[in-house]
């Protein structure tokens, strides 16, 4: 019963743990289509991160989907609950002074911005990959458009399910304008200087 949870009053503090790696931590939220370059511009941003001195984790569909959220499917509610999982998760990392990196799909706006309500606005950063599905389709690095075409997919995102699109992300990557090492140096010079402890500015 819910009634019956009383949290623990821990010593050590997510602040204790921010000045222990001397700086802040937040999620750093990669949505846009499957193919659109997501996990790829989070690995070189949490590459780049790292060689700063950055404490980085890095959460994606297929290491999420083969374990903690294996029995989910893609319908529409499942969708839901992945991402509130992820978020939690994220929430979790948050408080251990963690950045953390999260590359998902995410479709509906309803469950982005329940992302933002579960770790709080301040420590939520959207990062829409915006790549047409003509050329996530062309890319097609899994296969999965030429199965979903084929009917051996249901609810693929962008082919048989919708993809709402951010309105007022707080970062947009056009792929198929820019190239990875740019898009990955635009999204490192904007968060910067929320890595500032207050005490260090």
């Amino acid at each position: 019963m819910k009634e019956n949870i009383i949290p623990h009053d821990y010593q050590i503090s997510r602040g204790d743990r921010q000045k222990k790696n001397q700086h802040n931590s937040f999620l750093m939220w990669f949505t846009g289509l499957s193919g659109s370059g997501k996990s790829t511009i989070a690995n070189v941003v949490e590459q780049k991160l790292f060689q700063k001195g950055i404490k980085t984790y890095t959460l994606d569909g297929d290491n999420i989907r083969k374990g903690i959220n294996n029995d989910l499917t893609f319908a529409p509610e499942d969708r839901t609950e992945n991402i509130r999982r992820i978020a939690e998760i994220s929430n979790l990392m948050i408080d251990a002074g963690v950045v953390t990196l999260a590359a998902f799909v995410s479709p509906y706006q309803k469950d982005r911005l329940n992302i933002k309500n579960i770790v709080k606005d301040d420590n939520f950063v959207e990062i829409y990959i915006n790549t047409s599905v003509e050329e996530c389709e062309r890319r097609d690095t899994k296969g999965l458009y030429k199965k979903a075409r084929a009917g051996e997919i249901k609810n693929m995102t962008g082919i048989s399910a919708p993809y709402e699109a951010p309105e007022n992300p707080d970062i947009e990557i056009k792929t198929e304008e820019v190239s990875v090492e740019d898009a990955a140096n635009k999204i490192v010079e904007y968060i910067l200087p929320k890595l500032k402890l207050l005490s260090n500015e």
